[in-house]
């Protein structure tokens, strides 16, 4: 079982991907077998062409269409379609999941309930060759690590079905953030799309993580080339990796951010505990971070409370009031600190006992963690009668599927 590394430094495109998939060696058949399942053997003619761009040597493909009349397809369509056909599960699973996360975000650009989602591009037949040709193809060689470089954003205008877009596209742009995917940007890149929604979707659903390994132990090289003139080589590389240097220590090291915050501390000998929880609840209403309470020995053998909050440093002042104002404290230290954060979103999750609250970090290895929030957990107990339990085992079961669950805002 091998690795794959995706060099997309300069575009990702779904077709580019399945062309540098087929110049590694993956069979036309391992492609063209899917798609028959699916019903569309007839619809299309898959060419593919040695080339060089740049004088850099490659294989490029198109899709012609040869459906006398291109079916309007909707994103239920296009579900009802790969679910009848008798795939293997596991590419089942990853097609549909490209096409919910497609959906999502062209929902949310356009405004539209999910079930409406009408794919022009998306659904077009070089679309579904691309996609589902692509995820074949890493379902051929379930690869041990799955490992693709950040992608750049491009800049300028693209025509599309809708017209004239901006460049990011716009679904690109909520790809990237609903999926806390960072995208290369600035100067050096040529104008036009260099990422296609329907290339980072892939990433997004089949590699493991984005960003560059340590090291590269490679024993094969497959190149996709581009259709666009961009005034540079265009094209993809997938290599095949027999090993992996360090690879526990790759993280997202661009996603980490630095915070300052302001630690402001009391103690305090002269409040009941009622009294400190009131405080403490006064100071997380006002924009603390966090709040914590330690009992402490003060003075002349009194038993006391050190009450420390975290926060922001523009709300320091206003927190200031609040320790004097809703508290008996006559004294508050301060200090400003920093500390490393990982990328984290929140919303909220639709299970079938009603929507909860939840957080998300993502964490160096890329493993996603997700934390209901304890209030929506207590509230669905109250109502259904189910236990705290059963509903968190209920939200942790669509953090699997969350890109079709999960309403996301960072």
């Amino acid at each position: 079982m091998k690795n794959l590394f995706v060099d997309c430094s300069t575009g990702l495109a779904g077709d580019m991907l399945l062309a540098a998939f087929l110049d590694l060696g993956i069979p036309r058949e391992v492609i063209e077998k899917p798609l028959a399942l699916l019903g569309l053997e007839n619809a299309y003619e898959l060419k593919t062409e040695l080339n060089s761009s740049y004088g850099l040597r490659g294989l490029r493909v198109s899709v012609e269409n040869l459906e006398t009349q291109s079916p309007r397809r909707l994103w239920k369509d296009i579900r009802e379609m790969i679910k009848a056909a008798t795939l293997p599960a596991s590419l089942q699973e990853k097609v549909l999941l490209v096409f919910k996360t497609l959906a999502i975000a062209e929902a949310s650009v356009h405004g539209q309930p999910l079930e409406d989602v009408h794919f022009h591009e998306i659904g077009a037949i070089d679309a579904l060759v691309d996609v589902v040709g692509v995820c074949a193809a890493v379902d051929h060689l379930s690869p041990k690590q799955f490992l693709c470089a950040v992608p750049p954003a491009g800049y300028g205008t693209v025509d599309t079905a809708h017209g004239k877009l901006p460049v990011p596209a716009p679904a690109v742009l909520e790809l990237a953030r609903t999926n806390l995917v960072r995208l290369d940007f600035g100067e050096g890149f040529p104008p036009g799309e260099l990422t296609t929604p329907t290339g980072l979707a892939l990433m997004i659903v089949l590699a493991d993580r984005f960003g560059l390994p340590s090291s590269l132990g490679v024993s094969d090289v497959g190149v996709g080339l581009g259709h666009r003139n961009l005034g540079r080589p265009n094209l993809l590389r997938i290599c095949e990796l027999d090993y992996l240097d360090n690879q526990d220590s790759i993280t997202f090291q661009n996603e980490l951010s630095w915070q300052e915050v302001v630690v402001q501390e009391s103690w305090i000998d002269d409040a009941t505990p009622e009294e400190l929880a009131y405080l403490s609840e006064q100071l997380r209403n006002a924009g603390a971070i966090d709040v914590s309470i330690q009992p402490i020995q003060m003075k002349k053998g009194r038993q006391g409370a050190s009450l420390t909050a975290l926060v922001a440093p523009k709300d320091a002042p206003l927190l200031r009031l609040v320790w004097f104002s809703k508290g008996s404290t006559i004294g508050v230290r301060e200090r400003t600190e920093g500390r490393w954060v990982l990328p984290r979103r929140s919303g909220f999750c639709k299970t079938s006992l009603g929507k909860v609250r939840v957080k998300e970090v993502r964490r160096p290895n890329g493993q996603r963690t997700l934390k209901p929030e304890y209030e929506d957990l207590l509230a669905l107990s109250s109502k259904t009668g189910h236990s705290f339990e059963e509903i968190r085992r209920e939200v942790l079961r669509c953090q699997v599927d969350f890109v079709a669950t999960c309403d996301w805002s960072c």
